[in-house]
């Protein structure tokens, strides 16, 4: 498995310093956002396709970071037709980037009913409508990632419309496509649990995920809900770790929602977790 980190986690828009800022923290490969180059992460447009390209490049030759996926998410259940149009529209420029760069996977979420916060909740997420719309976008998504040669990566998310490892099946199930697969975070799995349910919904999602999860997170919860770094919370990362290589996933394992001061010790933290056993 690889050791990743967002690159937004790293101040800058110039990919470069970012790209040496997370190999100095420790870090192999990165989940990238276009806000790391001075662009909006997703943009309604890309005035100089050539030139940003170019810079991507350049950087990670210079650092020696891989990049494992592109961020490309926006809100797929948005209830207003247009503010999805638009998101599609600058998904496609993600997807046409990943592509020119060799980047294998664009991340998504499945977005909420919240009108003004993709990330919150909303009692509406779990009618059919708002199952609906996402699974429209989602289809329309993938034909363009199936064009391009990129995969799309959902992350099951408590206050999205796919909120479990069971949700993301169903999905990928209905859009017939070996292009959409699962990004699982464990933190993302559960709001309050103390560490033995925490370990039993974690290791559930990994069994009904299994052979269909190209990318793992790595954030932690405390036991009240409160987000943390990882090894800070009642998430076992050990547990985790072990049940994805027994499922035969060796992806790039990813944090984020840590300060970047906090990146050296995740990364010494999950290292010797994520090394080919002896």
């Amino acid at each position: 498995m690889q050791l990743g980190i967002f690159a937004k986690t790293f101040a800058g828009t110039d990919p470069t310093q970012v790209l040496l800022a997370a190999r100095a923290a420790g870090y192999g490969t990165v989940q990238f956002n276009l806000a790391c180059a001075g662009l909006p992460s997703l943009p309604d447009e890309i005035v100089d396709p050539k030139a940003l390209i170019a810079r991507i490049d350049a950087a990670r030759v210079a650092s020696g970071v891989g990049i494992a996926a592109l961020s490309g998410t926006y809100n797929m259940a948005h209830p207003d037709p247009a503010v999805r149009a638009r998101g599609r529209l600058a998904l496609g420029h993600i997807i046409d980037l990943a592509s020119a760069l060799n980047i294998p996977l664009v991340t998504l979420c499945t977005g909420s009913r919240h009108i003004s916060d993709q990330w919150a909740h909303h009692p509406d997420n779990a009618t059919p409508e708002a199952w609906a719309d996402m699974a429209g976008d989602m289809a329309e998504a993938l034909r363009r990632a199936e064009a391009a040669g990129i995969t799309l990566g959902i992350e099951p998310e408590q206050a999205n419309v796919v909120t479990s490892a069971e949700d993301a099946r169903r999905l990928i199930g209905e859009m017939g496509s070996d292009r959409l697969r699962i990004v699982l975070d464990p933190a993302n799995l559960f709001e309050a649990a103390d560490a033995q349910r925490a370990r039993e919904i974690v290791a559930r999602a990994v069994d009904i995920a299994a052979g269909l999860t190209v990318m793992a997170h790595a954030k932690d919860r405390h036991a009240d809900g409160r987000f943390a770094a990882p090894g800070r919370g009642v998430v076992d990362f050990a547990d985790f770790v072990a049940r994805l290589r027994a499922s035969g996933f060796d992806g790039a394992v990813v944090t984020h929602g840590l300060e970047p001061e906090d990146a050296p010790g995740v990364a010494r933290f999950l290292a010797p977790l994520l090394a080919v056993p002896a």
